[in-house]
């Protein structure tokens, strides 16, 4: 088709819907126009200040945002309250440690095999005196109620982990040893990790484990079953910044020790002394900068095979191993003296 060929705009069919543009004053209203049209106004409708708060607050919406003079004041540097329903725990050891704890146990599931075992009848006596209800169960709805995990026979409904605010962590600490010892723990996600290293920190001594509250695995039932049952004498505390909370450390006269793969120093050359913090990372990333920056000592652990890292808990392990072998050395050498 040429150009002249082509029809001219005006003849061109028309939409059907047409928007008609109207002059400045009030807007006209879509039945003044022709039917069917759609009428835009020529600019954006004036509102009056403060309309459409007003309006929002009619239809009880809520106003995010508020003045910078009346926002209310931060948090303290604690972890939020979690929720404080009943959890799970399973696993003989684990069990055996809460009825021994402190941990107020509501109700026992048991497989009648277990119910009136030698070792475990003193036990189940003693939770069914402080209240606790205990069922016979079948092996099937334990595996049920445990989503198949290794429960060995016996299920109990606990109440919440009780998570220790720092400060009252490092006064426990200080209380029990002139050297106290605490596991920081930076992003570790893993359950199993968890458990371990708290079953390792209760085994060699230590008092305490930092956690921080986001990017974190915390207290579950996965975390007590592996820990068998070390959680009912460890306590831990659940920080919000974990910076902050290294500094805070400092001023309590703890000597702040990180386990990282970017150094050279071996962990071996380093000495310990005094109040110890011991920092561990997570296997894929490690210790953040910003928490190698915290750290008064970096070490490395020396590897002779071809795997570049160790598994998180058994980094744990091995370095609060060197921690104490040096302890142990130094008080021979004293005893040698006399």
């Amino acid at each position: 088709m040429k150009p002249e060929d082509r029809p001219k705009p005006s003849s061109r069919p028309k939409s059907k819907w047409v928007a008609k543009r109207i002059g400045r004053g009030a807007p006209k209203k879509a039945s003044e126009g022709k039917p069917g049209a759609i009428v835009l106004p020529s600019r954006p409708l004036r509102r009056e200040p403060g309309a459409l708060k007003q309006k929002a607050s009619e239809a009880g919406a809520l106003i995010l945002r508020q003045p910078s003079g009346q926002r209310p004041a931060p948090p303290p540097d604690s972890a939020p309250e979690e929720d404080q329903a009943p959890e799970l725990i399973h696993g003989r050891h684990a069990v055996e440690a809460a009825i021994n704890g402190e941990r107020s146990i509501n109700r026992i599931w048991i497989i009648p095999k277990l119910r009136y075992a030698p070792d475990f009848l003193s036990l189940i006596e003693a939770a069914k005196a402080a209240g606790a209800v205990v069922q016979e169960v079948d092996v099937r709805r334990l595996s049920q109620m445990t989503q198949n995990a290794k429960h060995q026979g016996i299920v109990a409904q606990v109440a919440p982990y009780s998570y220790r605010e720092l400060p009252d962590l490092v006064a426990q600490a200080k209380a029990k040893t002139s050297q106290p010892v605490l596991v920081v723990l930076d992003s570790i996600t893993d359950p199993h990790n968890l458990g371990a290293i708290a079953r390792t920190v209760e085994a060699m001594g230590g008092q305490g484990i930092v956690l921080p509250q986001r990017r974190a695995v915390g207290v579950t039932a996965t975390v007590s079953k592996v820990a068998a049952g070390a959680l009912e004498y460890l306590p831990i505390a659940r920080v919000v910044n974990l910076n902050r909370a290294l500094e805070y450390l400092k001023e309590e006269g703890f000597w702040i020790y990180g386990t990282t793969l970017d150094t050279s120093t071996p962990w071996y050359r380093l000495k310990f002394s005094g109040a110890i913090a011991l920092v561990v990372g997570a296997e894929g990333s490690g210790l953040s900068l910003s928490v190698q920056k915290s750290c008064d000592f970096l070490g490395t652990i020396p590897l002779q095979g071809q795997i570049g890292s160790l598994n998180a808990s058994v980094a744990t392990g091995m370095a609060l191993y060197e921690i104490w072998r040096q302890r142990w050395e130094n008080t021979l050498d004293l005893n040698s003296l006399s």
